[in-house]
């Protein structure tokens, strides 16, 4: 992407693991207000790695909420077939292939045999990974295994500006992502590293993404604080919207079986419906259509150079 240093560079990043529900939306719809109120740049960029739970129903439905929530984006695939052909994460495996390599020179990175279950039984005191496999030495290529990037307590501290708190936020990796995996035990590579090595290679230096999602930012800060010619994503922006809720007040999810956006398209007044809804979580005027909310958002200032979403 040819742009000027200084223009804003954002993302929709969904993953076709589910069909979108109305929290993915307002995710979407919050990153394409403060791109466009800027001047400011989208990729789409879907994260498909989970093969699976990958469905091409999942990516279909991508492309038409993202269509009927009018949202428009400058790079990336325009269709299914475009994505399947060019931009599918499995044509970048030799970019996370290198990037392993890196991390394998500038750090310490150990095999893994731990199942979820017995990570989880043996977790210590902050229910962090036990580093039970650590002293093993399993080679690094011995099959059935994840690999795990060595998090020092020494260094275990890291820091990111988040425009939702408009603060410098710091948090302690050894507290939420010790020892995290950079490769699964299916020989691909982990969210953490291939969210980090796609954003780094867009450019990207806004990322808006949900309050669920913190740990994930502190731990792709700290991945590129270990490697030298990572350390740009460091001055990344980042906005953690408060999270869209159940009735109970529980995360929507697709595993979960939130009411998909695929049901809300069956009307066509659903529309204005979720427009009033996103309007009325940003404290905006009353607006049912997305040039409405535009506008609100525009004449929001506060809104627009403090980015603080309540």
């Amino acid at each position: 992407m040819q742009t000027k240093p200084d223009t804003l560079l954002t993302r929709f990043a969904p993953t076709p693991s589910g069909y979108l529900h109305i929290g993915n939306a307002f995710s979407f719809v919050l990153t394409w207000l403060l791109a466009r109120v800027q001047g400011g740049k989208i990729h789409l960029r879907i994260d498909d790695l989970d093969r699976q739970r990958y469905r091409i129903k999942y990516v279909e439905d991508i492309f038409k909420s993202l269509e009927w929530l009018g949202l428009d984006w400058d790079t990336g695939p325009q269709s299914p077939d475009e994505f399947e052909k060019e931009y599918a994460q499995i044509h970048f495996l030799p970019n996370y292939q290198s990037a392993l390599t890196l991390l394998h020179t500038h750090t310490q990175l150990y095999a893994c045999r731990c199942s979820r279950k017995k990570t989880q039984k043996e977790a210590d005191a902050h229910g962090q990974y036990h580093r039970t496999c650590f002293d093993k030495k399993i080679p690094l290529d011995a099959p059935n295994t994840a690999l795990r990037l060595y998090t020092p307590p020494e260094n275990s501290l890291v820091q990111f500006k988040d425009l939702q708190k408009n603060q410098i936020c710091t948090v302690d990796i050894q507290k939420t992502m010790k020892d995290f995996v950079v490769r699964g035990k299916n020989q691909l590579p982990a969210y953490q590293l291939t969210s980090l090595i796609d954003d780094l290679r867009m450019g990207i230096n806004l990322i808006v993404r949900g309050e669920d999602l913190y740990d994930s930012t502190a731990a792709q800060v700290h991945l590129a604080g270990r490697v030298p010619v990572w350390h740009s994503f460091q001055k990344v922006d980042f906005l953690h919207h408060p999270l869209v809720t159940d009735a109970e007040g529980n995360k929507l999810s697709k595993s979960a079986g939130a009411i998909s956006l695929k049901d809300w398209r069956k009307n066509k007044q659903n529309t204005e419906k979720i427009y009033l809804f996103f309007a009325e979580r940003l404290a905006l005027p009353p607006s049912s259509t997305l040039e409405e909310l535009k506008a609100a958002f525009i004449a929001n200032s506060t809104l627009i150079h403090q980015k603080n979403i309540s």
